[in-house]
């Protein structure tokens, strides 16, 4: 695609100032709320720029599409995580696209392997989990684990579970800029040849 790093960035910024303040799938947060305290998350554990924008941006699909905020409740998927890989796809690399396009996948596998996990899930997330093929079998546990970000989206996922808070105090969007423009220049870094 040929935006500029400064184009794509008021792009997102735009998306999430203008559809962020929308709730969060049945939340106390607003979905800007929500990516604030994730990339808060991400940057406290000492995440670099790509897993913080990551975490920042991976429930975009959410502001991308127009189905209705209680989409889940009506029993539709809305599949966020594959809209928000193909359109951060064309702007990132697979250090920002692959952990965002597995978080859900992340949910699943975390289902499946540790038992108590499920039950720490918010209802609006267990909801979703059924909607979204409820916990992995085997076979899927050994496909997700050979993806080589399983790692970072399995870290995505915490974040996203804990970023749910509406007394939490955050920095600003603005405060990520410079870490959206990181990633943007890494993506755009050669890539050696495997």
């Amino acid at each position: 695609m040929a935006n500029t790093p400064a184009e794509t960035i008021a792009t997102i910024r735009r998306l999430f100032l203008d559809r962020g303040h929308a709730e969060y799938g049945g939340e106390a947060v607003s979905q800007l709320q929500h990516a604030l305290q994730a990339a808060h998350l991400a940057r406290q554990s000492g995440a670099d720029p790509s897993l913080i924008t990551a975490a920042l941006l991976h429930d975009i699909g959410h502001l991308l599409h127009d189905l209705p905020e209680d989409a889940a409740e009506q029993g539709i998927d809305d599949h966020h995580e594959g809209l928000a890989g193909r359109w951060l796809s064309q702007h990132f690399g697979p250090a920002v696209v692959d952990p965002v396009r597995l978080h859900v996948a992340a949910k699943r596998y975390l289902c499946a392997v540790e038992p108590s996990y499920r039950d720490q899930l918010s209802p609006p997330s267990q909801l979703s989990l059924q909607l979204q093929g409820g916990p992995m079998s085997a076979e899927e546990v050994e496909r997700f684990r050979s993806s080589p970000h399983h790692e970072a989206a399995v870290s995505l996922r915490r974040w996203d579970d804990e970023a749910k808070d509406p007394n939490t105090a955050v920095p600003d969007f603005d405060t990520y800029l410079p870490v959206l423009e990181a990633a943007l220049i890494s993506a755009d870094a050669p890539r050696a040849d495997p």
